[in-house]
């Protein structure tokens, strides 16, 4: 047995919490590289916006993280999806309604009517297909990736510029997914938060298989998927366009 995977063996053994927390870090960029594919999307537009909208520092490494909530301005990353599910609800029995789920940060006042409950905003899958469907639509109008993810922030052209930059500079930076990004812990984890009582918008998951994900970043042209009743008067994090 190689050495690499004994001491992988070891850390399962000797520090669970720390193997969940490795499984979980890797949810947004599992369900942005599948649901890239699924939007003929190249997978460094979603890639690069789970990390500006959840990115964060983890064990030595700059990585999105799926149960981040902004709550009306105020941000909070959660260690596990049943603590943040339990502070949305909390906070929305005590009258909160704007506030941002989850990878790729989706509103519920403005986009929450496109989910069935905020367990399911949550879902990594779930929430990147909005993300993608969004995106696309902001594609077909302003002609570019890097522009609609300024719009996905804001149509103010201040607050859109600057998290435009920020993007750019995501991407421009982004890992090799082929060697960077650990292919099996993605799946692994991916399987293991599937919920097959999920009702997506989009239609039901399908089971994550290593085929199913992109080898290499995609070169894929963007922009195909319709999405005429996709809002386009709100950002996905709630600003007004």
């Amino acid at each position: 047995m190689r050495p690499a995977r004994i001491v992988g063996i070891l850390i399962f053994c000797l520090f669970p919490s720390l193997v969940k927390a490795a499984n979980d870090a890797a949810l947004c960029n599992a369900a942005a590289m599948r649901i890239s594919q699924d939007a003929l999307m190249p997978q460094e537009v979603l890639l690069a916006l789970t990390l500006v909208e959840t990115g964060r520092k983890r064990g030595g490494q700059f990585q999105p993280w799926p149960w981040t909530v902004n709550m009306e301005g105020k941000g909070y990353w959660f260690d596990t999806r049943a603590e943040a599910l339990a502070f949305v609800e909390k906070s929305y029995t005590s009258g909160a309604r704007s506030f941002d789920i989850g990878c790729f940060q989706i509103n519920h006042r403005w986009h929450g009517q496109a989910f069935s409950s905020f367990d399911q905003m949550f879902e990594p899958l779930d929430n990147a297909r909005y993300a993608a469907k969004f995106m696309t639509s902001l594609f077909n109008e302003g002609g570019s990736w890097s522009w609609a993810a300024g719009a996905y922030h804001s149509r103010t052209e201040s607050l859109a510029s600057k998290y435009r930059a920020r993007y750019e500079r995501i991407v421009a930076n982004l890992p090799n997914a082929s060697t960077e990004i650990e292919l099996p812990v993605i799946i692994a984890a991916t399987k293991r938060n599937q919920r097959t009582t999920s009702l997506s918008t989009w239609g039901p998951f399908q089971p994550l298989d290593m085929e199913d994900i992109p080898v290499k970043n995609g070169s894929l042209a963007g922009g195909l998927l319709t999405t005429s009743s996709s809002p386009l008067l709100i950002s996905a994090n709630g600003a007004l366009f």
